[in-house]
C-alpha cells in the first residue's frame, strides 16, 4: 500500500509501508527514504539564515528554507550588556519568520540551555508552530511555557535520538551528542538540495556521567553519503587539545569532600548542568551528607530532571532549605545558583548578607563549579571577595570542565563528516575565525568556508558555488519586565544619560494669554548634586531660568515648545560651565 502527495511544486512526499522505493518528481528531485539516497538533479537552493547567535555566545536561532518550507533550529535568548540599564533579557528579532509564517513548519531544538530555548515563550506568541526536541529539553521548555500560560496552546513532540521527523521538504534526524546538559542533539537536516549537519553545542565525552557517548558512528555514516555543509560549535575553537570528560569533576568533588570533612560545603554551578548536580549528589551521599537546593532555576531544573529520570537521588538525601539548620554543618551540602555573580542569585545574596535562609559562616567551604562567562569576571570576583571577607574558604579552580569541543574534537567531526562547505556557528567572531582556520587546515578550500553574520542568507546546493545572496532584518528585542520590544535605543540612551548625570526638573506656571510668569521656577534635582549642600548653585540656576523666561517674553515667544528649548539650552550651558556635568533637563510648564 502506498500513497503519494505533492506538498509543493518542488517537493514530493512518499508514504509507504515496509518497502524501499526510489521516486523522483518531474524535475528530478530526490531525497533519502528508507536508508536509500536518491539522486538530486534539481537546481533549487537551500537557504541558511542565521537570525542570531553569530556575534556573541547566546541568542541562537537559525532558519533553513527550501521553496515553501522553513524550519527553525533553536530559539534562544542572551543576557543584557552592562550598558543595557534595566533590561532583563534580550531576544532575537524574528520579523523574517513573521513575514513568512505560512512557510514555517516548526522549531527544532538541540538542547535545553537558555541560549537555545529561552526566547520560545516570547516568539511563540507570534509564531505558534510545533516544537520538536528530546525528552529533557521538552521538559524544560514545558516549565517555561507554564510560566507564560502557553502550555495548552503549544504543540510539543518528544523525539528520541536516532529518530527522524518530516517537516515540509525537510527530514531532520536527531543524533546523540554530549554537552553540559543531558539529551543534547546534533541535527542531520536532509533537504532536496543536500544534507546539512548542525552539531548543536557539543563535546566528545567517551565516559559521560549519564547515558551514552556521542554517536560518532552515525556522523561517519552520514559523512560517507555526502554532506553539503557542516555547522559546527565554535565556542572553544581557540583551545588546543580535547575537552576533559565530565567524570573528572566527580573525582575532584570526592577529593574536596575528603579534605573538608568538618565544614559546611556550598557549591555554585549552572542550574542546567544536570550531570554536575548528579556528581555533587553522588559525593554527598558517599560522605553521608544531606543535600539542599537553593535558587529558583536550580529547583525547577533539578525537579524536572529527577521527574524524567535524568537524575538519580538516593532516598532521604535531598532536604528542604529550611531543614538544613536541623543538621550539623559537616552533614550538609548546599547546591546553589549564582556561579556567574548575578546580583539577585542565591549565592550573591548570601555574600551580601541579605539571604533569608542561609548565612555564610567562617570556615564554610564554597566551590565555584563553573568558569566565568566573558564579561562576568568582575561580578564573580566581587562575590568571591565578599565570601572570603566573611571567613569562607573559596575554591574556584579545577572544579569545572567545559561542555564545548576543543580543536581536536572539532577536527574529528570534520574528518568524519567531510563536508563540502564549512559554516562555523555559536560564538563571537574570533571563535568563528578560529574554526575557519581549522577547516582550512583540514583541506576545505577557503572559498567554501563561510563566516556569516546574523541576517546573511547563504544559498547552496551541490551543483553551483554557494553565495551569500542577500541580508534579512535581524536584531535584538529588549525585554524589560512585562514589556517586550517597548524599550529601544532612545530609551536606553536616556537611561544611560540619567545614570551618568542625573536629572533636573524645572516647574513653572505661566499666565494663559500673556505667558507672564505667575509662579516658580521651582527646581528639583535627582542624581545630579546633593541639593542641601548646593543651595548657591540652585539659586543661580533659578536666576538663569528666570532670565531665559524674560528673554522669551521680550521676544513675544508664546510657543511652549520653544520656551522649553530656550530654558534647556540656557540652564544646560550654565550647569556645564559650573560643574562640567550635563544632567537631563526636564522643563514642566503649567497654565493658570
Amino acid at each position: 500500500m502506498m500513497r503519494f502527495t505533492k506538498s509543493s511544486k518542488q517537493c514530493w512526499r512518499i508514504l509507504i509501508s515496509n518497502k524501499k522505493i526510489v521516486l523522483s518528481a518531474k524535475n528530478g528531485i530526490g531525497t533519502e527514504f528508507g536508508g536509500k539516497t536518491l539522486k538530486k538533479h534539481n537546481n533549487g537552493k537551500l537557504k541558511i539564515i542565521p537570525l542570531g547567535g553569530l556575534e556573541q555566545i547566546g541568542m541562537n536561532i537559525t532558519a533553513f528554507e527550501y521553496e515553501d518550507s522553513i524550519i527553525v533550529v533553536d530559539c534562544g535568548l542572551s543576557f543584557p550588556e552592562d550598558d543595557m540599564l534595566g533590561i532583563d533579557l534580550v531576544i532575537p528579532d524574528v520579523t523574517y519568520l513573521k513575514e513568512n509564517i505560512s512557510k514555517v513548519k516548526g522549531f527544532v531544538i538541540t538542547h535545553g540551555h537558555e541560549d537555545h530555548i529561552g526566547a520560545l515563550p516570547y516568539v511563540l506568541r507570534e509564531i505558534n508552530v510545533p516544537i520538536y526536541a528530546t525528552k529533557l529539553t521538552i521538559g524544560l521548555i514545558d516549565n517555561k511555557l507554564k510560566e507564560h500560560n502557553l502550555l495548552r496552546n503549544t504543540k510539543r513532540k518528544v523525539i528520541k535520538h536516532g529518530q527522524s521527523i518530516n517537516l515540509g521538504c525537510f527530514r531532520i534526524e536527531f543524533i546523540k551528542t554530549n554537552h553540559s546538559i543531558q539529551d543534547a542533539s546534533a541535527l542531520a537536516i536532509y533537504s532536496p538540495a543536500g544534507t546539512v549537519i548542525h552539531t548543536g553545542d557539543f563535546k566528545v565525552d567517551y565516559t559521560p556521567v549519564f547515558g551514552d557517548a556521542i554517536d560518532l558512528q552515525r556522523f561517519a555514516e552520514i559523512g560517507k553519503k555526502g554532506v553539503l555543509a557542516l555547522m559546527c560549535d565554535s565556542t572553544n575553537a581557540e583551545r588546543k587539545g580535547f575537552t576533559m570528560s565530565e567524570r573528572t569533576v566527580g573525582k575532584t568533588f570526592d577529593n574536596i569532600f575528603a579534605e573538608h570533612k568538618n565544614t559546611r560545603i556550598i557549591i555554585a554551578t549552572f542550574a542546567s548542568n544536570v550531570d554536575r548536580v548528579q556528581q555533587i549528589i553522588n559525593s554527598a551521599y558517599k560522605y553521608g551528607r544531606k543535600v539542599a537546593v537553593e535558587g529558583r532555576s536550580m529547583v525547577n531544573v533539578i525537579g524536572t530532571a529527577a521527574e524524567l529520570g535524568y537524575l538519580q537521588i538516593p532516598d532521604k538525601t535531598l532536604v528542604e532549605i529550611d531543614q538544613i539548620k536541623n543538621y550539623p554543618d559537616d552533614k550538609v551540602v548546599l547546591i546553589t545558583t549564582g556561579s556567574q555573580g548575578e546580583s539577585m542569585a542565591a549565592l550573591s545574596r548570601m555574600a551580601a548578607n541579605i539571604h533569608k535562609k542561609v548565612t555564610i559562616k567562617p570556615n564554610d567551604t564554597i566551590i565555584f563549579s563553573s568558569n566565568p562567562i566573558p564579561g562576568n569576571e568582575k561580578a564573580v570576583s566581587k562575590v568571591i571577595n565578599e565570601l572570603s571577607r566573611k571567613g569562607a574558604d573559596v575554591i574556584f579552580q579545577d572544579a569545572h570542565v567545559s561542555g564545548h569541543a576543543c580543536q581536536e574534537e572539532i577536527k574529528l567531526i570534520y574528518s568524519l563528516v567531510k563536508p563540502k562547505y564549512a559554516v562555523p556557528v555559536h560564538g563571537e567572531y574570533r571563535h568563528l575565525k578560529a574554526q575557519a582556520g581549522i577547516a582550512q587546515e583540514l583541506g576545505i578550500p577557503k572559498e567554501n568556508i563561510f563566516i556569516l553574520s546574523s541576517g546573511d542568507v547563504l544559498e547552496l546546493n551541490e551543483e553551483e558555488p554557494a553565495v551569500v545572496s542577500q541580508k534579512v532584518r535581524t536584531g535584538a528585542i529588549l525585554v524589560d519586565g512585562l514589556g517586550v520590544g517597548d524599550v529601544g535605543n532612545i530609551v536606553l540612551r536616556d537611561r544611560q544619560h540619567l545614570a551618568e548625570d542625573g536629572i533636573m526638573i524645572v516647574v513653572l506656571t505661566l499666565e494663559k494669554y500673556s505667558s507672564r510668569l505667575l509662579a516658580g521656577p521651582d527646581i528639583v534635582s535627582r542624581g545630579f548634586v546633593y541639593v542641601r549642600e548646593s543651595e548657591d548653585l540652585m539659586d543661580e540656576a533659578r536666576i538663569v531660568v528666570e532670565d531665559a523666561i524674560d528673554i522669551c517674553l521680550d521676544k513675544h515667544i508664546t510657543d511652549w515648545g520653544k520656551i522649553k528649548n530656550i530654558i534647556k539650552d540656557s540652564l544646560g550651558e550654565f550647569l556645564w560651565k559650573r560643574t562640567k556635568r550635563n544632567p537631563m533637563i526636564l522643563p514642566i510648564i503649567m497654565e493658570a
